[in-house]
């Protein structure tokens, strides 16, 4: 059974200030599969795996091409995942000094740009963060 998860390098900050790089998946809760179609059942039966991605839960098929890609490729380039935020869109800051603040996404490129509202004072400030640390709300 041929298995492939691709993944990408993150750094990430601690609690306690220390920056390590992390390998995490580039597409997660996804594992890409390789097996003949008499060994589906096999795959089901492993602890984790709840169903295939396709229609009626049909394994879809990706080409070899998509695939040899992904794997050949993920090296060359600075790869990480995009969440589907878009410019406007309410977010909640999950991680970080600013944890539990919302806001609004007002750019996404190589960081993200948050602006935080203080409605007491009725002043807003506009932040760069990282997009792992922002969850749309």
């Amino acid at each position: 059974m041929e298995s492939f998860l691709p993944l990408f390098r993150s750094l990430r900050r601690w609690k306690n200030g220390c920056k390590v790089q992390v390998e995490l998946p580039l597409f997660p809760g996804y594992l890409f599969v390789n097996i003949p179609r008499t060994e589906r059942l096999r795959v089901l039966d492993v602890p984790g795996v709840l169903s295939f991605v396709g229609p009626k839960g049909e394994p879809a098929r990706l080409s070899d091409f998509e695939i040899e890609t992904l794997r050949s490729g993920l090296h060359l380039q600075k790869f990480e995942p995009y969440r589907g935020l878009a410019i406007g869109q309410k977010v909640r800051i999950h991680a970080g000094p600013l944890q539990g603040l919302e806001g609004t996404l007002v750019r996404n490129a190589k960081g993200i740009r948050v602006v935080i509202s203080v409605d007491l004072i009725q002043q807003s400030v506009a932040v760069e963060l990282d997009a792992d640390t922002v969850e749309p709300l």
